[in-house]
């Protein structure tokens, strides 16, 4: 234990295993980072992926219904690990096929009840349906309704139900059916499927997807079937799951990078044992559609007589694979993706938001791939600032390899410090240049202090933001500096103790991708 935080198998840092002696302004590496290199064909993401989707379509006759796992439109960890992949791809690849397409949003009763929260959003999932139905709508895509599922009589549901029927939005519910997933002959029964509304749909594609994992996407899809089937029409059933990427191997870093993801749901990539044996071809997929793929067999086989499929990679679309332009490039970017959801988990654990075993399945990811903490440049670039000044301390990775640091100071916290810094240092700008004057700052934090209660006087990344913004219309070379805030995109960065939820959230908004140490600058008790 470190701090009260478990480790095991992880080299930490001790004083004299510092690799570098970092100032400021010490470029310590020259070089684009491999992890800034493109690595992912958008384009040919986008014309591949629509293409297969259209033969996936005709090989059933003209109605699919497609399971859509993941994020649509702002799917960030898949831009950080294919870099070149855009988070908007998806979205982008479907308004290719917006003259056959409708969506459909599924949510759980049970998690319109539980208030569950997206973690990277911080909003419910009932917000989130609302939420993205008008983001899909606003990008040309039809969205015909939305499914309330696992439904048992739920008040919060039926309240949501009043709320998007309020709106104008046809509300479908599905039910609770017991001995789900694996009692098939009550499931595919007018007792089970048959009991559920039939969602009344218009497009040859129906795009089942919802705001977050377990909210009943494939059961929907299958109910559908089960319904279209009775009405005489032969619909069938794919699934689009980005993750993990089935033609590459299983030990890729892409593919540990998705387990490190989704160490909370305990998530295991693993050879797909049915198309090994139907195939003879090593394909990759995740322990949840293997273990559920004989139940999804038995219930084709009730349905129509015969399953479509032989094995789980048989029913996915995805065309990732195909599309990797520079394989160690991705290589890279995963390895530095696995890094930091290992200090997001530590940095949870501290908090109370995840348990040991989170923490323990990532530290073994990084074995597995032959990483270490020391392989993120920034992080001891901020240690050892931090161990020269005695006080919290930061370091971000420029675009060109050189590292910059920032510290703590009477003005500045070490992250608005740093901000300010890379600005100045992409600007060509002299460190001992002052863009933002001191009697500029002293008045916000004398506004911070003595009128909105804060104890801490020194400036936030938003409050230097700005100061150098209010410069900026007197000052050319604040202009100058502020000019280069869209060359942090991508970005790595690290602090050397948890900061506020107002720089995080600010190193979010600019794409600056950012590690902090599983440690409280002061406080042991409450996170501020």
């Amino acid at each position: 234990m470190t701090n009260g935080i478990p480790h095991r198998g992880i080299p930490f840092f001790v004083a004299d295993d510092v690799r570098y002696n970092f100032s400021v302004y010490d470029v310590v590496r020259k070089g684009m980072p491999t992890s800034m290199r493109q690595g992912f064909d958008n384009e040919k993401y986008i014309e591949l992926q629509a293409a297969n989707i259209r033969k996936r379509i005709a090989q059933f006759g003209g109605k699919l219904y497609l399971e859509f796992g993941g994020k649509l439109f702002d799917d960030y960890h898949a831009s950080r690990v294919l870099p070149g992949f855009q988070p908007d791809s998806k979205l982008r690849m479907l308004k290719e096929l917006a003259d056959q397409a409708e969506i459909v949003i599924v949510i759980s009763a049970g998690d319109i009840e539980k208030n569950k929260v997206r973690g990277d959003l911080g909003i419910t999932y009932d917000t989130d349906v609302i939420r993205l139905r008008e983001a899909y709508m606003n990008s040309g895509l039809y969205v015909g309704s939305v499914v309330i599922t696992q439904y048992a009589g739920q008040t919060a549901a039926d309240l949501f139900k009043q709320r998007l029927e309020r709106l104008g939005i046809k509300v479908y519910i599905h039910y609770l059916i017991p001995g789900y997933p694996a009692n098939v002959p009550l499931i595919v029964s007018d007792e089970g499927y048959g009991k559920n509304d039939y969602i009344e749909t218009t497009h040859p594609l129906v795009i089942v997807t919802a705001p977050g994992p377990g909210s009943g996407k494939m059961a929907t899809c299958l109910s559908q079937l089960y319904h279209e089937h009775k009405r005489g029409v032969r619909a069938g059933y794919a699934k689009f799951e980005t993750f993990p990427i089935w033609n590459i191997p299983l030990n890729h870093p892409v593919n540990l990078a998705y387990e490190a993801a989704t160490a909370d749901l305990n998530d295991i990539n693993m050879i797909d044992p049915f198309h090994l044996e139907a195939y003879g071809e090593t394909t990759v997929n995740y322990n949840r559609d293997v273990e559920i793929f004989p139940v999804l067999c038995a219930t084709f086989e009730r349905i129509y007589g015969e399953s479509p499929y032989k094995s789980p990679t048989d029913m996915g679309v995805n065309m990732a694979g195909f599309c990797i332009s520079d394989d160690e490039a991705c290589r890279e970017a995963s390895r530095q993706e696995i890094i930091r959801r290992y200090y997001d988990s530590r940095r949870r654990f501290l908090l109370g938001a995840c348990t040991e075993n989170e923490v323990y399945k990532i530290e073994m990811l990084m074995n597995q791939t032959g990483i270490t903490v020391h392989d993120r440049h920034v992080v001891d670039a901020a240690l050892k600032r931090a161990e020269e000044t005695g006080a919290p301390a930061s370091a971000l990775e420029l675009p060109d390899g050189r590292i910059v640091t920032g510290k703590t100071s009477d003005l500045l916290g070490a992250s608005a410090a740093l901000l300010l810094n890379a600005l100045k240092e992409l600007a060509g700008i002299d460190h001992e240049r002052k863009v933002i004057s001191p009697e500029a700052i002293e008045p916000i934090q004398r506004l911070k202090v003595n009128y909105l209660g804060s104890k801490n006087p020194r400036l936030h990344t938003d409050e230097i933001l700005i100061a150098l913004s209010v410069s900026a219309a007197t000052d050319p070379t604040a202009q100058e500096v502020l000019k280069q805030l869209p060359k942090l995109k991508g970005c790595q960065a690290h602090t050397s103790v948890m900061v506020s939820n107002v720089d995080s959230r600010m190193f979010k908004k600019l794409s600056i991708q950012a590690t902090y140490e599983a440690k409280f600058e002061k406080n042991p008790v409450f996170a501020k």
